[in-house]
């Protein structure tokens, strides 16, 4: 019997749990690094409980849209738009609502990865500035290249290899600064902090990690793998898989954040300050590592959100998704484009990443509330409707998705 080699066997792993690591690429983005390490640097570990809800809740929902696809054979918008009287209109406010929420983010996560590759550039060659609309510029043109001629499998490929090493970057961080064990364990019971901008960060860590997007997206990639019933505990394992790398990647921001930052009396308002911050702490080379995870992070969230427009059209028409398509090309152009918003904008990069997080908190009840319906609704799913548990897990998001948006909305007001 021929012997598989280790690198071998972790590539079948990974390939297994694609949709997966897709999703923790577009998650575990540069909104999920500012949000974790400005909550841990300013509350330590204290706002820890809503990052587990927040990942418990997503396996649920991902676990239900991934089930709903495959019994049915079609895509979230598509079945929205077909089993609900007014459905059209919910599906296309998801579309208007997401793509607005996706291309605020994508502002803030181009922003943040130049103004790190600048800091990258300038630590390396002794002060060398380069102006960030070149960096913005280059990585633009590589991404709508790839985009131009890859595949959906090219794409999972790219994702993956960016996850493993945005993961490795800050678990190596992490040991490099060595927080304090003890803060962080201190800091670890539940509470709301009666501080200005608590409720918004709630929401936006509801909104980066249990993400409305997310399920949509969840429902296409899934389909895009082309699995069916038979997959459906592939699908679970899948999800698992996602939902506890999230909690992983983002508890460890969250706590080199809290063991370090907090622990100092150190604020974070800025994604570069963070860098110049942690570098006393462990050198030069956690700086350069750290650059290379957060801008890691970054760019694997850009993929899935330029791809998003042109996805969600395609599921709500119900139609083949050909992103090499006329229509795909130009939408993906155009939100390419929003890439040099920061540019050309006052507000700093983090700031919109916090508030476009907090906006994607206040669009989750639409998406909750009709998967329960569906995955209930016995002429759709058979003999596959949802259990007691999965029914009380999903009431349980539509709970804590209504708690977050009132939570968003304060905020805002």
């Amino acid at each position: 019997m021929k012997k598989i080699s280790s690198f071998k066997r972790i590539s079948i792993a990974l390939s297994a749990v694609g949709p997966g690591l897709f999703l923790i690429g577009y998650n575990i983005g540069t909104g999920s690094v500012t949000t974790m390490a400005k909550t841990g640097a300013e509350h330590g570990m204290g706002l820890f409980w809503a990052l587990v809800l927040s990942c418990i809740f997503t396996y649920v929902l991902m676990v239900a849209y991934g089930k709903v696809t495959l019994v049915s054979g079609k895509t979230a918008l598509f079945n929205f738009k077909t089993e609900f009287k007014w459905g059209w209109l919910l599906s296309l406010y998801i579309i208007i609502a997401l793509i607005i929420g996706e291309l605020l983010a994508l502002m803030g996560v181009m922003g943040i990865v130049a103004d790190l590759v600048q800091e990258g550039i300038r630590l390396a060659f002794d002060g060398l500035v380069v102006q960030t609309v070149w960096i913005i510029l280059f990585f633009s043109i590589i991404l709508y290249a790839l985009l131009w001629f890859g595949r959906y499998r090219v794409f999972e490929k790219i994702l993956t290899a960016m996850v493993v090493v945005m993961g490795l970057s800050f678990l190596v961080v992490f040991f490099m600064v060595k927080p304090s064990f003890s803060a962080l364990a201190n800091g670890i019971l539940p509470s709301i902090p009666d501080t200005p901008g608590a409720f918004g960060l709630i929401a936006a860590i509801a909104g980066t990690t249990c993400s409305a997007a997310v399920f949509i997206m969840r429902s296409t990639v899934v389909a895009e793998k082309g699995w069916d019933i038979k997959d459906l505990k592939t699908e679970k394992k899948d999800s698992f898989v996602s939902a506890t790398m999230m909690l992983l990647l983002s508890g460890v921001i969250m706590a080199v954040a809290a063991g370090t930052l907090h622990v100092s009396g150190l604020k974070l308002e800025n994604t570069v300050e963070m860098i110049e911050l942690f570098e006393p702490l462990g050198g030069k080379t956690a700086a350069f590592i750290l650059i290379v995870g957060i801008a890691g992070a970054g760019l694997s969230t850009i993929f899935p959100i330029v791809l998003i427009a042109p996805w969600l059209i395609s599921d709500y028409r119900g139609t083949p998704r050909n992103i090499h398509s006329t229509q795909s090309r130009w939408l993906i152009f155009l939100a390419l484009l929003f890439c040099f918003g920061t540019v050309f904008l006052e507000e700093r990069p983090p700031a919109l990443m916090i508030f476009s997080q907090a906006f994607q908190a206040c669009i989750l009840p639409a998406v909750a509330i009709p998967i329960y319906i569906l995955i209930n609704r016995k002429k759709l799913m058979q003999e596959h409707k949802a259990s007691s548990r999965m029914n009380i897990g999903i009431i349980a998001v539509i709970l804590f998705s209504l708690v977050t948006s009132w939570l968003a909305i304060s905020e805002f007001l």
